[in-house]
């Protein structure tokens, strides 16, 4: 297996960013859930109202996607690394996914994108800077409050909207998966100050992002 130095992890890293940020991820093989599902009709406050909600989470898979490049940089064990940089590539999907759906409503991604970004990456750099067992610590429990976004979000969705629908609960099973494997490689569970800080934090993007 090929070991890449931290220059080298800094430009991938560069580079993963620009795609993120520019609209131009690189997504797996995986297909997309919404493909085989027939569009609804929605009205006007319904299309506004479901692109909201996923313009925040294609903005969520940004945070994440830069929370795991920072976190990577800094990890000090090669097989977290591993697992971290495999999550960011799962969730590139994601961000494949939600940036379709936004496109088929006819609506943008979030101008806040390139904020959110660089405060996540600043984030998963002093995650990963704390020790492998309190940054896979902090990815669980992001990871678990996404899930709990997800839920609510599920919830939100018109009864029609099956293609929302099936993106969401699909980006539910790998955030669950993500949060599974942290665990079970040893990640500490934070304090829950720690806890209630990354809900306030969630609770000012999402707030902006629906709109902005």
């Amino acid at each position: 297996m090929r070991h890449y130095s931290l220059f080298d992890r800094f430009l991938m890293h560069t580079d993963t960013a620009l795609r993120t940020i520019a609209g131009k991820p690189v997504a797996t093989h995986r297909p997309y859930p919404a493909q085989s599902i027939e569009e609804c009709e929605l009205d006007a406050a319904e299309n506004r109202h479901v692109a909201g909600l996923m313009r925040i989470n294609h903005a969520g898979e940004v945070s994440a996607q830069a929370l795991y490049q920072g976190q990577s940089l800094t990890a000090q064990n090669d097989a977290v690394r591993q697992k971290l940089e495999q999550a960011a590539l799962e969730e590139n999907d994601h961000l494949v996914w939600t940036q379709n759906r936004l496109r088929e409503l006819g609506e943008r991604t979030s101008l806040l994108n390139p904020l959110w970004y660089t405060g996540s990456f600043a984030i998963g750099v002093f995650a990963g800077a704390l020790g492998d067992r309190w940054n896979l610590g902090f990815l669980a429990e992001t990871e678990h409050q996404v899930v709990r976004h997800l839920d609510s979000h599920l919830e939100k969705l018109p009864a029609c909207d099956g293609r929302s629908r099936a993106i969401l609960e699909q980006m539910k099973i790998d955030e669950a998966k993500h949060a599974t494997t942290a665990l079970d490689h040893g990640g500490k569970s934070l304090p829950f100050p720690m806890k209630k800080l990354m809900q306030a934090m969630s609770k000012v993007m999402t707030g902006s992002t629906y709109w902005i």
